[in-house]
């Protein structure tokens, strides 16, 4: 046979044994059940069945439906003091975190000094306890200051210019 018949041959020899396949009564494996449910004693071994640890099952979720990096940046702000230790914890809060930037208050300038030279040190104990990647940076500030264009030491107007003229 040349090229077009032995294509066609083929081609013939497939769509018979399609037909055949979908005419054949056809069993049900036990992968194509899924949600089915399984009857009988799971006996000694480990089976989906048993009662699971919540914090496995969590995981699980997690992992399936990709929030494992959504998690680590809550565990920044949430167990903050775990994370860098109660005495920072204790002058320091987290504000926010973009692309990888954390931004950290501290409570004074005095605080705000000390933590930019412990920068490393942070971006390491943040690493060990939520993973690399997470915090790729810190950017640390002191408290705000108050703002004085309002309240009862504010002046309307320019205010007072020279009155030597």
């Amino acid at each position: 046979m040349a090229g077009p018949q032995l294509a066609r041959a083929v081609l013939d020899a497939a769509l018979a044994k399609r037909r055949a396949a979908q005419q054949a009564p056809r069993r049900r494996t036990p992968s194509e059940g899924e949600g089915r449910r399984l009857r009988g004693y799971s006996g000694p071994g480990p089976d989906p069945r048993d009662p699971q640890l919540f914090g496995a099952v969590l995981e699980r979720i997690l992992k399936q439906r990709g929030w494992q990096k959504p998690a680590a940046e809550a565990t920044v702000f949430g167990a903050w003091e775990k994370v860098v230790g109660s005495d920072i914890a204790k002058h320091s809060r987290p504000v926010k975190l973009d692309d990888g930037v954390l931004t950290v208050e501290a409570e004074s300038t005095a605080w705000a000094t000390q933590l930019r030279l412990l920068a490393a040190t942070l971006l390491r104990s943040i690493a060990a306890e939520v993973g690399h990647n997470v915090v790729k940076r810190l950017n640390i500030h002191g408290p705000a200051a108050p703002s004085w264009n309002r309240g009862p030491r504010r002046v309307q107007g320019r205010g007072p210019r020279d009155t030597y003229g």
